[in-house]
């Protein structure tokens, strides 16, 4: 049976396995996202470590952080593109990890890889119109239409839109350094470490933040309601893992958009949910992505 190699390079932590399938994982690991060179060559000698003790993977599935150079008739294909992340842009993923273990690579964003395996394994199943949003050390959303990933001058950057300021909120500048107060600016991980002077897992459940973090994420689950049509919009990430907190994105997102279009009575409505594969969507995406190739 073909082996596989799976990488979910997300922006804080890298994690690399090697699959019979997505029930049967044989080997893994994690570490720290540092600098490329030192991340990339982990990420390599596992792979060629596992391929010594008879583990040989037949093509390794890229789950990345971005922005990311995704289409394939691109000179830059593979490439991290001007990112938030410290010393990764212009960054060649794909080049490095093919030069370094010999395999094919099959790449794209993690969050797009993972609404992939949420509508193949997870909570996204029986839909060809998903979106997956991670929300995290950065916010990003992977979007499918039709069955196919959509990217055209680059891939879906939702978590860098514009929201109303919550009421409550008007004072705090936003973390991004490239647009400040946009979504992921406002309710990202180090948003909320930076606004509230503590991480988001130290957050009682009734502090205020809690009702700021779902006002800004309604808004992008409302946005990709209206531009996209989707008809699930699937949450995942760190700071998602928070008990309620998807339902009161939901529940927002829903009162904003009111009884137009999609949300009307009778009109089938859209759905707002967990990640049905936890915080293994995007190594499970990677997978997914390196059995399509191989087909």
């Amino acid at each position: 049976m073909s082996k596989f190699g799976g990488i979910d390079a997300g922006g804080t932590s890298w994690r690399c396995a090697v699959f019979e399938d997505k029930d049967s994982i044989l080997a893994r690991t994690s570490f720290p996202t540092t600098t490329p060179a030192e991340t990339l060559a982990r990420a390599i000698a596992f792979f060629n470590d596992h391929k010594d003790k008879g583990l040989a993977v037949s093509r390794i599935g890229i789950a990345c952080f971005g922005p990311l150079a995704v289409n394939p008739a691109s000179p830059r294909w593979g490439h991290i593109l001007a990112t938030t992340k410290p010393h990764w842009s212009g960054t060649d993923v794909a080049g490095q990890m093919a030069a370094g273990t010999g395999c094919p690579i099959a790449l794209e964003t993690d969050v797009t890889a993972a609404a992939f395996a949420e509508r193949a394994w997870g909570a996204g199943q029986g839909l060809d119109d998903v979106a997956y949003v991670t929300v995290g050390t950065g916010i990003g959303a992977g979007i499918i239409l039709g069955g196919r990933a959509v990217w055209g001058t680059m891939h879906p950057e939702a978590g860098h839109m514009r929201a109303p300021r919550h009421p409550e909120d008007l004072a705090f500048a936003g973390v991004c350094p490239f647009h400040g107060d946009c979504i992921e600016g406002l309710a990202s991980a180090p948003a909320l470490l930076a606004r509230w002077g503590m991480d988001a897992s130290q957050l009682p459940d009734d502090h205020p933040a809690w009702d700021i973090e779902a006002h800004y994420l309604a808004h992008l689950a409302a946005n990709l309601v209206l531009t996209t049509a989707v008809k699930r919009v699937i949450f995942g990430g760190g700071v998602m893992a928070r008990g309620g907190l998807v339902e009161r994105v939901s529940a927002k997102a829903k009162a904003l958009i009111g009884p137009y279009g999609t949300a009307a009575p009778g009109e089938g409505g859209f759905e707002i949910v967990g990640a049905g594969l936890g915080l293994d969507s995007g190594l499970l995406g990677a997978l997914w992505l390196a059995e399509q190739a191989q087909s």
